[in-house]
């Protein structure tokens, strides 16, 4: 009998996260990919000292990197150097490399809240009374302000980013394995992020959702598109979640946990047999 695949699982089951209980759905997951994989949980610090003894890692519901920065980066360049796999693959250019991303779809004229990061291009952004500000490196909201037009100019340090706060109806998001769309929850009560119901899209909110999917080019992994639907009733996106974006599985019912967990273990399935980069 041929050996099973061996997966290394990252999640901080600890992590408190507000409307959100990572570790349910990490047990969850983890449960039924036992069914096709030899699986092992560790905690984001130990993944550098563990990862060479596995067919894979796969990073999941892990918590911001920024509490374990350190830890991460050396995961990072070490995975990078010994050609670890890692799923998501480490060449995401969405939130995995920060949030650079966001000025570089408002250049290229992406449907994206505008995003600035000089004073200098202030002008740029349509006029607000209120502004967002967030750090560069910044996840799950931490660090995140709001201010005053008047007191945004004080806040360009360099190591933030500047979006004009945006009076949208809803938040919604696009969940994909590799390239294939999988499924879409919506908040419908703005003051409740993370009170999900399911959502189902327009194919104009799915070549949406899709455009930033090939932007990033992941030929594998798991990827959340987060967008908020602005006033003048179009689609505007708020985040691309590519290192380890929470999945609200909690939100779906059993046919549709069913589909997902069949996708990604497809997708792993196609992750390990394909060529090493």
């Amino acid at each position: 009998m041929s050996r099973r695949p061996a997966l290394l699982y990252v999640t901080d089951l600890a992590y408190r996260a507000r409307g959100r209980r990572y570790c349910d759905e990490d047990i969850h997951l983890t449960s039924r990919l036992r069914e096709d994989f030899d699986l092992a949980l560790c905690h984001p610090r130990d993944t550098a000292a563990l990862a060479d003894g596995f067919d894979a890692v796969v990073v999941r519901n892990s918590g911001p990197v920024l509490a374990y920065q350190e830890a991460y980066d050396a995961f990072r360049e070490g995975a990078l150097r010994n050609g670890t796999r890692v799923y998501n693959p480490l060449s995401g250019k969405a939130d995995m490399a920060g949030k650079q991303y966001l000025l570089d779809l408002t250049a290229a004229g992406y449907p994206v809240i505008p995003t600035a990061d000089r004073a200098e291009d202030l002008h740029r952004l349509p006029a607000a009374h209120r502004y967002v500000v967030k750090p560069r490196l910044g996840a799950d909201s931490i660090g995140l302000r709001i201010v005053s037009a008047a007191d945004v100019r004080g806040h360009l340090d360099g190591q933030v980013l500047v979006q004009p706060c945006v009076d949208f109806a809803y938040e919604v998001s696009f969940y994909f394995v590799d390239h294939d769309f999988q499924y879409a929850l919506y908040a419908p009560h703005v003051e409740r992020r993370w009170a999900l119901e399911p959502y189902r899209p327009t194919p104009d909110d799915l070549e949406f959702a899709q455009r930033f999917i090939d932007w990033n080019a992941l030929g594998h992994g798991i990827q959340r598109v987060d967008a908020c639907r602005a006033p003048d009733g179009g689609l505007l996106l708020v985040e691309l979640e590519d290192l380890n974006p929470y999945l609200s599985l909690d939100a779906l019912d059993d046919e549709g946990r069913d589909a997902f967990v069949a996708a990604m273990k497809a997708s792993l399935h196609g992750f390990l047999a394909a060529p090493r980069r």
